[in-house]
């Protein structure tokens, strides 16, 4: 089956402003009288929310922390990106688009992703009148600094705490909403189930995360803003509460998971240190600016730093292999993140890796503290400096950071058209819950674009189309598909309560994060793949005989909020290996070893997977059915991407 994505006919630069004029209205009168559900409230969710009740609608947000100000896009650290040319260095909405299209690998829709570019000028505009304390330079003007896969300064930032800022922007827009009752807010509420009303998506199940209580709500559309999936590697850079349940909640009854194999691997992390670990820290690309990233030139060294007989200090600079800055003349430092991580894989593979555990490689700022001093320095990166230490107690001024690659962001998603509607009329998906502007890999500073894109610029025009289509009836919880819903979701929280087994819910997420790490992560193989989806089917299978969930519903229960993520993650996991096994190429961060130019970088097979692969839910243990969405590149030539 071919997925219709309804893209807009026309030019590639007017498609977005045609589109918008001929997009169904709803008047203001009218719209008081429709309710939407909005699950989530990070960037993309406190966005929309606040948006759409600005606009007159009644909206009921969802969230299963203690605020809206909790969301994981709080943890976002370098910036934003528009292509707004402040610094006259050759940016433009058009070099933007390219670059996230390349960055990419060719494997996102043109005009999603040029419509991503031409809004990004408009996302800056609205942060700054919410009060965002973007950086400025010394006479006032907004400040800019560079990212991976660009060659241009296009990314705005408040130090190392853009996410946070954001976040405050967006959350004091909805708190306004909530003052003035436009917006019903639902804090510790987690989403467990969508309900389906004659093929619409008109409603949502969810269990009150203090008292246990399985509750429906109603409503004329449901907007999921729940973001990525990256916990089922277990060790991600995600807050531990990240989870996949909505979306996969919503694929189990009829949404399409598109492309779940692509994950981002961040190249500037803090290594591991042991099994005690529950997740890892994300230190920020921004310091790719004027960090060097290098390793020692031979194993002999790399041996003595392990064992600590010499520091950083004394190895010399003819000792010392500044690969990116070697490999990547024109990038250096500032490649993607996905060719970033793969050669810091290549390092440690070669033994040239530091630290104990010899997973790791320097990022060094001796260079930078020399050309513009420690205070500059400190101005710019100090929050993120004092992160570092705080963890590792060393301190970065004096000696190099140790980094190493590690899940941070998942490109696939749920599978929408244009106007963000997934394949269920009235189901919607926007920022990271979605597939649809990130192909194979994203660009630094492009999810914050993404998430304020679709909640501020994009879903108050498209979900008013679909709401004038459908009418002004009130959508009533009496209707039996609730109950129903309602019903199956008591008895799958009450079979998770009947698990009285021997092993904990977060033994079998550490086995599966192992197993996705080893087989799904950075490289991949047939065999790899092949072995890893048997080894998920025998831990699903133990899971439902030997897990133990302790505790009842009827009060705060950890230990079932877990083990009901963990049984999406071992479902999701799966599929993502099914995902990996028919792609048959290299893109992006997606790297399958049969797959590589005679350089050792990924190469892609245009020919046969020029596509977007949906997976549709077929049953319980049953193998998903693929549906493709051919990719069609009529303003960028498809070439083997080089950061040379």
């Amino acid at each position: 089956m071919s997925l219709d994505a309804k893209i807009p006919q026309g030019p590639l630069a007017e498609k977005w402003s045609k589109h918008k004029f001929n997009l169904k209205l709803v008047n203001p009168t009218n719209k008081r009288k429709y309710d939407i559900i909005v699950v989530g409230t990070g960037l993309a969710g406190a966005s929309a929310a606040a948006s759409l009740a600005e606009l007159g609608y009644n909206v009921k947000a969802f969230c299963f922390q203690d605020s809206p100000r909790r969301a994981h896009s709080i943890a976002a650290q370098g910036g934003i990106n528009a292509a707004k040319n402040y610094q006259n260095d050759g940016d433009s909405v058009y070099r933007l688009f390219y670059d996230t299209i390349k960055g990419g690998d060719y494997r996102a829709r043109e005009a999603n992703v040029h419509r991503l570019a031409e809004v990004s000028v408009n996302i800056i505009d609205q942060c700054v009148a919410q009060g965002v304390p973007f950086a400025r330079e010394y006479g006032g003007l907004l400040d800019n600094r560079s990212f991976g896969g660009s060659q241009v300064s296009r990314t705005f930032y408040a130090r190392g705490q853009t996410g946070q800022q954001l976040l405050l922007g967006a959350y004091s827009a909805l708190n306004r909403q909530i003052h003035l009752g436009k917006v019903k807010m639902y804090t510790r509420t987690e989403m467990l189930d969508v309900v389906v009303v004659d093929g619409h998506a008109k409603g949502i199940v969810t269990r009150n995360l203090k008292t246990g209580a399985i509750e429906t709500h109603s409503g004329h559309a449901v907007l999921l803003c729940t973001g990525g999936y990256g916990n089922v590697f277990y060790l991600s850079t995600n807050a531990i509460g990240s989870n996949v349940t909505a979306a996969w909640r919503a694929h189990k009854r009829g949404a399409y998971f598109a492309n779940p194999c692509y994950t981002q691997i961040h190249p500037t992390c803090i290594p591991v240190t042991g099994d005690h670990q529950s997740k890892l820290t994300l230190m920020s690309e921004s310091l790719r600016n004027d960090g060097r990233v290098w390793a020692p030139k031979t194993k002999e060294i790399a041996e003595k730093l392990r064992k600590k007989e010499i520091t950083a200090a004394q190895v010399k600079e003819d000792e010392r292999d500044y690969f990116l800055e070697r490999k990547y003349p024109s990038f250096g430092n500032l490649v993607p993140r996905d060719v970033a991580s793969r050669n810091a894989k290549d390092m440690t593979d070669e033994g040239r890796g530091v630290g104990a555990s010899g997973l790791a490689v320097y990022l060094d700022f001796a260079d930078a503290i020399t050309r513009m001093g420690e205070d500059t320095v400190r101005a710019k990166y100090g929050n993120l400096f004092d992160m570092y230490y705080q963890i590792t107690d060393e301190n970065p001024y004096k000696q190099p950071m140790r980094i190493y690659p590690a899940v941070h962001y998942t490109m696939g998603g749920l599978w929408v058209d244009y106007n963000l509607s997934t394949n269920i009329p009235g189901l919607y998906a926007l920022g990271e819950c979605n597939f649809s502007d990130h192909g194979a890999n994203r660009l630094g500073a492009s999810a914050l674009m993404q998430g304020l894109s679709d909640g501020y610029f994009v879903i108050p025009y498209t979900l008013g189309d679909y709401l004038a289509g459908i009418g002004m009836k009130p959508v009533d919880t009496n209707h039996p598909a609730f109950a129903e819903t309602k019903k199956q979701t008591t008895e799958y929280v009450n079979k998770l309560l009947a698990l009285k087994g021997t092993k904990t819910v977060v033994e079998y997420h550490r086995e599966l994060g192992h197993i996705m790490w080893e087989y799904c992560g950075m490289a991949r193989t047939e065999e790899g793949l092949t072995k890893a989806k048997a080894m998920i089917q025998e831990l699903k299978a133990d899971f439902w005989k030997n897990a133990l969930v302790v505790g009842e519903n009827d009060e705060m229960n950890l230990a079932l909020e877990r083990a009901g993520r963990v049984a999406d993650f071992i479902e999701l996991g799966e599929l993502m290996v099914t995902d990996a096994l028919m792609r048959r190429e290299s893109c992006g961060g997606h790297f399958r070893l049969e797959s590589q130019t005679e350089e050792g970088e990924a190469l892609r097979d245009d020919e046969n997977f020029a596509f977007v692969a949906a997976w549709e839910f077929k049953g319980e243990n049953q193998p998903e059915e693929l549906h493709k969405e051919e990719l069609v590149y009529e303003n960028v030539k498809l070439t083997q991407r080089s950061y040379k």
